[in-house]
């Protein structure tokens, strides 16, 4: 199995696209400004190129990670050492079996719902609560991360 770049890089993209929409103030923005402490006044002035770009590399490392629980041909390939040209038969079978079985966006995005709703919600819940955050904080960012992630995983696993 190869790694396709330009899928995760779309996947990548596709969380500035939710976070133009999800972070908008007729949609949650003002709620999570409020929420998280901020005004206009504290958001002005940074530096966007470099915060979009890293965002970017952010998304992309995700993506990258995320390609190993959303395509279970991964698994397969890493129970057997990782080198599908020394894989040996059981993977040879097991791909002869099962090829392209659940390869589809439906399935991508059940795993990356699965991702966001079981790590990333807890991770974000257990920082936000130490940084005495509100449920509100919590339940926009985590919505946030839970969406992106159900939309990675669709991408990466019917395109790759």
């Amino acid at each position: 199995m190869e790694v396709n770049f330009l899928a995760l890089l779309v996947a990548a993209l596709s969380t500035l696209v939710v976070g133009f929409i999800w972070y908008n103030p007729k949609v949650f923005g003002t709620a999570w400004m409020n929420s998280a402490g901020l005004t206009e006044e504290k958001l002005k002035g940074a530096n966007m190129a470099k915060i979009f770009g890293l965002c970017i590399v952010f998304a992309f490392l995700m993506a990258f990670i995320l390609q190993f629980l959303v395509i279970h041909q991964w698994g397969a390939l890493a129970a057997t050492g990782g080198d599908p040209d020394q894989a040996g038969p059981a993977y040879q079978a097991f791909m002869a079996e099962h090829g392209m079985k659940f390869r589809t966006f439906k399935h991508g995005a059940l795993h990356g719902f699965m991702t966001g709703l079981f790590f990333t919600f807890p991770l974000i819940a257990i920082n936000a609560m130490f940084e005495r955050k509100s449920w509100k904080f919590i339940f926009i960012n985590s919505g946030y991360w839970i969406v992106n992630l159900t939309i990675m995983g669709g991408i990466i696993c019917a395109w790759m």
